[in-house]
């Protein structure tokens, strides 16, 4: 499973990156925003210092919501730079985009996903991601990680090459969870993923192995 992680906060996104585990980026206006980025050229340029950090994918969302709108925003984005993945709203108009842009070459992720028929929808219009959101769907008592194997379900189904990536990802029981029913992808906080990293037996161990070792060699 590829870890992407969904910030602006590019201090945040080096610390992952020299994990050494980092596969790509999300990000949103939102999340821009709460990184004080704001103005069409500053968010073009940050998109841009973010592709300088990670070596994957980075996904940049258009701001229109008309299919003309989304094709303009959208090949702007994709001309900032190669690992640019123009992020599309899950709507009428955003399949439509989605279909656009797949028959150009540009990789999209399909956004705002909370049911299997919106995913479906997108693998059919060729997009490269779809981000159904977990987290969201948990905040108002629906199982996210239903949705996440049932979408698997239907792209095994079918050989749809769009990639599950599970996005709203709270914790790191969300990342365990969703490598357990194959979602391709997740994207989550930075304490999501280091938060993997913890043990108490892990951290009572090492330090016995220390106190150990100093007894035995002063």
């Amino acid at each position: 499973m590829k870890f992407f992680i969904d910030t602006a906060n590019l201090d945040q996104i080096k610390e992952a990156q020299e994990l050494g585990v980092l596969d790509g980026v999300t990000t949103n206006p939102s999340l821009m925003a709460k990184e004080g980025i704001t103005g069409r050229n500053n968010i073009l340029k940050h998109y841009v210092d973010i592709c300088n950090i990670v070596d994957g994918d980075v996904s940049a969302e258009v701001i229109a919501t008309d299919f003309e709108g989304m094709i303009k925003e959208g090949e702007e984005l994709a001309e900032l730079h190669e690992q640019i993945v123009v992020k599309i709203p899950m709507t009428k108009d955003g399949v439509k985009a989605a279909k656009y842009f797949s028959d150009k070459g540009i990789k999209t992720n399909v956004t705002l996903v909370f049911s299997v028929g919106q995913a479906l929808l997108a693998a059919k219009a060729g997009a490269t991601y779809v981000s159904p959101f977990i987290g969201r769907l948990d905040d108002i008592s629906t199982d996210g990680l239903t949705l996440i194997e049932d979408i698997r379900l239907i792209y095994d189904n079918y050989g749809y090459e769009t990639e599950i990536l599970a996005a709203s990802v709270r914790h790191t029981m969300h990342i365990v969870n969703c490598a357990k029913i194959g979602a391709d992808v997740m994207t989550g906080p930075l304490s999501a993923i280091t938060g993997l990293l913890k043990h108490p037996l892990t951290d009572s161990g090492l330090a016995q192995f220390i106190a150990d070792y100093e007894k035995g060699n002063k």
